[in-house]
């Protein structure tokens, strides 16, 4: 394989996003998203480009709560899978984390060994949050906060995957 930097998403690399995500969407391990959510969460998105300039992974970053993120669409395009592409990106996000202020980041995740090799566990089934950031946290429309509060409305949205964080 050649070799691959990782840096800011553009707005001209949205529609490669979204074909790097349509396969993993169609095997239900991702949320498929409309172009316009990209294009509003744009800038928490970090890409992974190849020598030639195509985009082979991405991964955002949305911060939740005061020390609380969310890592969102890490993918990797499948030819490159096994060459550190998720890992460089997801510590790339984990810098960011740190930088903002963030303790504890969190996913959602089928790739259970993976963020376990790269320093998440599983989420225990209590709340994360005290009980008064909980309340405010219930007020947001975020999908993502839902998922992280584990949310019943959210059930049907988190494919059945494993709630994993991370804390610094």
């Amino acid at each position: 394989m050649n070799s691959f930097s990782i840096r800011r998403a553009k707005t001209s690399d949205v529609k490669s996003i979204r074909t790097l995500v349509r396969p993993l969407a169609e095997e239900r391990v991702l949320l498929e998203k409309e172009a316009v959510a990209y294009y509003e969460n744009l800038q928490e998105f970090i890409v992974a480009e190849d020598s030639e300039g195509n985009i082979i992974g991405c991964g955002g970053l949305h911060v939740i709560w005061e020390d609380i993120a969310e890592v969102r669409t890490l993918a990797t395009d499948a030819r490159w899978r096994g060459h550190g592409v998720g890992h460089r990106l997801l510590q790339k996000l984990l810098v960011e984390a740190r930088e903002l202020g963030v303790s504890r980041v969190f996913c959602l995740t089928f790739e259970v060994d993976f963020f376990t090799r790269n320093g998440f566990s599983v989420m225990a089934e209590q709340s994360a949050v005290d009980p008064e950031v909980y309340s405010e946290l219930l007020r947001s429309t975020d999908e993502g906060v839902a998922e992280f509060l584990d949310l019943a409305r959210v059930k049907p949205n988190t494919l059945g995957n494993t709630r994993m964080i991370v804390n610094f």
